[in-house]
């Protein structure tokens, strides 16, 4: 069965700081044009966003011999070692989609692709963030469902990160309805529009949740992955 969530930007209470900090900025003052640039993005995300997205929870899900590969409802997914190990003690597996929405999507290209790139910019790192901040929340709400229960969830892991072939969006999507939650792919299981997500959750008693999982990721443009490598710089120095 699916379950649907929506949110408005407002909802998501993101955190000025954190985009700046995203931006390059750290605990420095924004310089000119770049405070103007944030409160704009601000004001347009509550008009442009429209944030959706959904979850398929199954409990017929298995395992290969060798923790490469994982099935769901007899849908194979080779998503890799690495991912699979972290859901290997899962009994029930989340699939999930969600989105921004076409509107700041296509502004921040815009942006980016016009007269105002550093402008565009901007809009593109609060996309992102307001795409993993509804994901934040679905998986919190997810993760306060099954306390009861006892039962844990797992991080998130998503086709084309951690050695997991990009081409099974495929599979992934092939449990949703055609353009759900307004979300697409093309020929290259790429998502449109661009800021959405999609992957897997484990549920399980003996499931683990890491605070940070970048070592496996390897993603050499992820913002929060640069952060996370200042962060692990200042605590060595």
């Amino acid at each position: 069965m699916i379950r649907n969530f929506q949110f408005n930007f407002n909802d998501l209470h993101i955190d000025r700081n954190e985009i700046s900090e995203l931006l390059g900025f750290g605990g420095e003052e924004m310089p000119e044009p770049f405070p103007g640039y944030l409160n704009e993005a601000f004001s347009d995300a509550a008009r442009l966003c429209e944030i959706k997205g959904a979850v398929y929870i199954s409990d017929q899900i298995q395992f290969n011999s060798n923790y490469s590969e994982f099935s769901v409802d007899g849908k194979l997914f080779d998503a890799g070692k690495l991912i699979t190990r972290q859901l290997r003690k899962a009994t029930s597996l989340i699939l999930f989609i969600c989105t921004a929405g076409e509107g700041i999507s296509q502004k921040s290209q815009a942006l980016l692709h016009g007269d105002d790139p550093a402008k565009g910019y901007v809009y593109d790192v609060l996309g992102s963030v307001t795409v993993e901040t509804a994901m934040d929340k679905i998986q919190d709400q997810l993760k306060n469902e099954f306390l009861s229960s006892e039962i844990k969830i797992s991080n998130r892991y998503s086709p084309g990160y951690c050695d997991w072939n990009v081409k099974d969006q495929h599979v992934l999507f092939s449990f949703f309805p055609e353009k759900y939650c307004g979300i697409s792919l093309n020929s290259s299981a790429l998502m449109h529009p661009i800021k959405s997500v999609s992957g897997v959750i484990g549920i399980g008693k003996e499931i683990k949740f890491y605070k940070y999982h970048c070592e496996m990721c390897n993603s050499s443009t992820c913002i929060y992955r640069r952060i996370r490598s200042r962060e692990t710089s200042s605590v060595k120095a």
